[in-house]
C-alpha cells in the first residue's frame, strides 16, 4: 500500500462541532494568514481562496438575517401538567394521611362557612297570580315580551293547558297578577332532577332535585302594591345577572309555590316593624334541574394514584340501582368526576365528607381506627377528622370505638358516640338516652340530634317524649323535630292542603313554633292549648274578628272579610289553638265539607300571632328567626365548648371575650353531624 509523503506536516482539519486544534489557530495580528478551513463553517473549496473582503460581506449578511428574525413573534411554550399543591396550602395532617382528601382538592364545592365560599345565585322573572286586585299591568316592553315568550313555552293559552283559553297577554293585563323578580341560592354540590325512563301507558316518574328557598319581590318598574296571598307560577331560574333575550344563561333551576310574607311585629312591642308586602319568600319553592359539577383534582397528577383513588371511592360507594355512571370516573391523570349516589341525594354534604375521609387501602382498616384513636386521645382538636374517618370506614370501626362510649373525657366520648349514631349502633343509643336526660345543656342538645336517626326503639321514643318537657326551649324543639322525623305515633300531624303541616306535641310547657325556611309548618306544644276567654280580638283593620260564641261555651266565633270584598263569613270552632289554626286554613271542598276560611300560610301565621300578642294564648311564641338568634347567644354548647384547664387563671388576669370573639373563634370540638 503506497505511503503518502510530504515535506511539510499536515495540520488537523477543524470540525464544525468542536474548536480547532491549537496548532491550526492563526497567529495574533496576521489577518491574511487565516485559513478558511478553521472557520466555524466548512466552506467549499473555492470559498477557501476567497478574499477577506468577500468573507466580511458574508459575515455582515448573516448578522442582518439574524437581526431580521428577532422581530418574528415566537410561539408560546406548550403548557405542562403541574401540581395543584398551591390550591391547598395547608399540609395534610397525620389524621388525614392515607385518605382521598390528603391527595386531592375538591372542585365545585365549598362549605357555606368557609372564607372562600362563593354561592351560586340564580335569578329570573316570574309571575304571581291569585292577588286581590293589587297587581299591575304596567310592565316594561322588554320584560313583557320575555314573559309572553316564557308563558307560551309553558303552554299558557293552549286549550290543552287551560280550558278557558286565556292568553298570556290577558294574564299579564289582569290586576290579580304581578311580574316579580325571583332569586335563590343553590346549595353546594346540588343534584338535579332525575327522570325515570318513560313506560308505555304510564306517566314517567321523577326524583326531585335539591330543594331550596326563594326570595320574591315585585319588579320596581311596575305598579304592584302588594303580593299578599299570591302564588308564584313556575319560573325558570338562571345563574348570573338578571337579563332578557339571547344573552341569558342556561336554565339551572325552577321555582313555584305560595308566597310567605313575614307578618310579625317587634316582640317587645316598642315599635312596630313595617311589613313589606312587596317582598316575600317561597319556602322550599326552588328545585335544581341540573347536577352541579363535582370533581376531584390530584395535587400530584399520576395515572397510578388516580386509579387507586377511583377504586377506593367506588369501593366505598358502589354503583346503585338507577345510577347511570360509577360514583368516581377518571377523566385524565389529574381529574376525577364524582356522581352523587341516589341514596345520598338528600345528604350531599355528608357524601363529600365521606369521600374526603375515605381510606385508600381498606385492608388495614382496624389499624387505621387504632391509630386515629390514639391521635384523638393525644390531641382532642383532631376530633372532626377522626369522627369522619370512622364514619367512612363503616361498621368495621364499631368494635374499637365502643370502648370510648364511657370515656371520662367529654370530647373523645362525644366523637365516639357521634360515630356510633351515624353508624346506627344500638349500644350508642343507650348512652345517648342517658345523657339526653341527665347531661348538661350541650349534651342534651347533642342527644336530641343524634337520637333522631337511631334504629326504632320504644325506649328511644320515650326519651325524646320526655325531652319535650325540658326547661330549655331549644332542647324541646330539637326533641320535637326528632320525633317528627321518626314519625312518632303520639305526635299528631295534619297536612293542610298543600300549604303547610300542623303538628301537636304533648308538653308541659305551652308554646307555638313556626318555621320560616324549608318546609312550612306550625307546631303546638301542649295537648290542650286553650284560648283564654272571654276573647275579643281584632286584626287587619278589623277584617278578622274573634269573640266568644253565643251558642256554646267551648267554642269561639270567627268573623273574616277578604280584601276588596264587601261580604264576610262567620264560622265557629273549638276554643283551642290547634282547632283554630286548622279551621282558618282549611278549604271547604266536597270531600271535606267542614267550614273553613282557606287562609294562606302567611295569613294563618299572622292570625295566630295576633291572637297571642293580644294575650289570649298562654305560653311562648317562637319563630325560626328567634331560634337562630338564641343559638348565636347561647354559651356552653358544643359549638363553643372548650376544655377546662387544669388550673383556672385568676379572674382579674383573664380577659373576658365578647360575643363576636366567641362566635368567630375556632371551636375545639366537632361540628354537628346530622343536619
Amino acid at each position: 500500500m503506497p505511503i503518502r509523503t510530504s515535506s511539510t506536516p499536515r495540520l488537523p482539519r477543524a470540525s464544525p462541532l468542536r474548536p480547532p486544534h491549537p496548532r491550526a489557530m492563526p497567529r495574533r495580528g496576521t489577518f491574511s494568514s487565516i485559513c478558511p478551513s478553521t472557520c466555524v463553517m466548512r466552506y467549499p473549496h473555492r470559498m477557501r481562496k476567497s478574499s477577506p473582503l468577500r468573507l466580511c460581506s458574508l459575515l455582515l449578511l448573516l448578522t442582518g438575517a439574524s437581526m431580521s428574525c428577532s422581530t418574528i413573534e415566537t410561539a408560546r411554550p406548550r403548557p405542562k401538567a403541574s401540581s395543584v399543591s398551591q390550591l391547598d396550602t395547608s399540609a395534610a395532617t397525620n389524621v388525614m394521611r392515607g385518605t382521598v382528601g390528603a391527595e386531592t382538592v375538591i372542585l365545585g364545592y365549598s362549605k357555606v362557612d368557609s372564607p372562600g365560599h362563593q354561592p351560586v345565585v340564580v335569578r329570573g322573572y316570574g309571575l304571581v297570580v291569585d292577588l286581590d286586585g293589587t297587581g299591575s299591568n304596567d310592565i316594561p316592553p322588554a320584560i313583557r315580551a320575555h314573559m309572553i315568550e316564557h308563558m307560551e313555552r309553558r303552554g299558557v293559552g293552549q286549550m290543552s293547558y287551560n280550558a278557558g283559553g286565556i292568553t298570556p297577554e290577558q294574564l299579564l293585563n289582569s290586576p290579580d297578577t304581578a311580574v316579580v323578580i325571583v332569586e335563590g341560592i343553590v346549595p353546594p354540590a346540588s343534584v338535579g332532577r332525575l327522570s325515570a325512563p318513560p313506560v308505555s301507558g304510564r306517566k314517567p316518574k321523577s326524583i326531585p332535585g335539591t330543594i331550596f328557598d326563594l326570595r320574591v319581590q315585585a319588579d320596581p318598574q311596575t305598579g304592584t302594591t302588594s303580593l299578599e296571598g299570591g302564588r308564584l307560577y313556575t319560573t325558570d331560574l338562571r345563574p348570573g345577572p338578571l337579563i332578557t333575550g339571547s344573552r341569558q344563561a342556561s336554565i339551572l333551576a325552577e321555582g313555584k309555590g305560595p308566597l310567605f310574607i313575614n307578618p310579625f311585629f317587634d316582640p317587645k312591642g316598642e315599635a312596630a316593624i313595617s311589613i313589606n308586602k312587596l317582598s316575600g319568600r317561597v319556602l322550599n319553592g326552588g328545585e335544581v334541574l341540573e347536577d352541579m359539577p363535582l370533581k376531584l383534582m390530584l395535587t400530584n397528577p399520576s395515572h397510578t394514584r388516580l386509579r387507586l383513588i377511583q377504586d377506593a371511592i367506588n369501593r366505598r360507594f358502589p354503583q346503585e340501582s338507577g345510577q347511570r355512571n360509577p360514583t368516581a370516573s377518571g377523566k385524565s391523570d389529574a381529574i376525577i368526576e364524582l356522581v352523587v349516589p341516589p341514596s345520598m341525594r338528600g345528604e350531599t354534604e355528608v357524601f363529600i365528607e365521606l369521600v374526603k375521609h375515605t381510606t385508600l387501602r381498606q385492608a388495614n382498616a382496624e389499624s387505621v381506627v387504632l391509630s386515629t384513636r390514639r391521635m384523638l386521645l393525644a390531641d382532642t382538636n383532631n376530633a372532626p377528622q377522626v369522627y369522619w374517618r370512622w364514619c367512612a370506614i363503616g361498621n368495621r370501626s364499631l368494635p374499637l370505638i365502643r370502648e370510648l362510649y364511657d370515656y371520662p373525657e367529654e370530647l373523645p366520648r362525644l366523637a365516639a358516640l357521634r360515630a356510633g349514631a351515624f353508624l346506627r349502633d344500638p349500644i350508642a343509643a343507650e348512652h345517648l338516652r342517658e345523657i339526653g336526660i341527665d347531661g348538661n345543656l350541650g349534651l342534651r342538645l347533642e342527644a336530641a340530634d343524634l337520637l333522631k336517626n337511631m334504629p326504632a326503639d320504644p325506649r328511644t321514643d320515650q326519651t325524646l317524649r320526655n325531652m319535650l318537657n325540658d326547661p330549655d326551649v331549644e332542647v324541646r324543639l330539637r326533641a320535637y323535630e326528632a320525633l317528627a322525623d321518626r314519625r312518632d305515633p303520639l305526635l299528631e300531624r295534619t297536612v293542610i292542603g298543600q300549604k303547610f303541616v300542623l303538628d301537636r306535641a304533648d308538653s308541659d310547657h305551652p308554646m307555638i313554633y313556626i318555621s320560616q325556611s324549608k318546609m312550612p309548618r306550625i307546631a303546638i306544644f301542649g295537648r290542650d292549648l286553650e284560648i283564654d276567654r272571654p276573647v275579643t280580638m281584632g286584626a287587619w283593620n278589623n277584617r278578622l274578628l274573634v269573640q266568644d260564641s253565643d251558642e256554646s261555651e267551648s267554642e269561639i266565633e270567627i268573623y273574616y272579610r277578604p280584601v276588596e270584598s264587601q261580604s264576610a263569613r262567620i264560622i265557629e270552632t273549638q276554643a283551642n289553638a290547634y282547632d283554630f289554626l286548622e279551621t282558618i286554613a282549611r278549604r271547604t271542598t266536597i270531600e271535606d265539607p267542614r267550614p273553613g276560611l282557606n287562609l294562606s300560610y302567611s295569613e294563618t301565621v299572622g292570625a295566630i300571632h295576633a291572637l297571642w300578642a293580644q294575650g289570649y294564648i298562654p305560653g311562648d311564641f317562637k319563630a325560626e328567626q328567634d331560634r337562630l338568634l338564641a343559638a348565636i347567644r347561647r354559651y356552653g354548647t358544643l359549638e363553643s365548648y372548650e376544655e377546662r384547664p387544669e388550673f383556672d387563671d385568676p379572674e382579674d388576669e383573664t380577659p373576658k371575650a365578647d360575643l363576636n370573639e366567641k362566635l368567630f373563634r375556632e371551636p375545639a370540638t366537632i361540628r354537628p353531624l346530622v343536619k
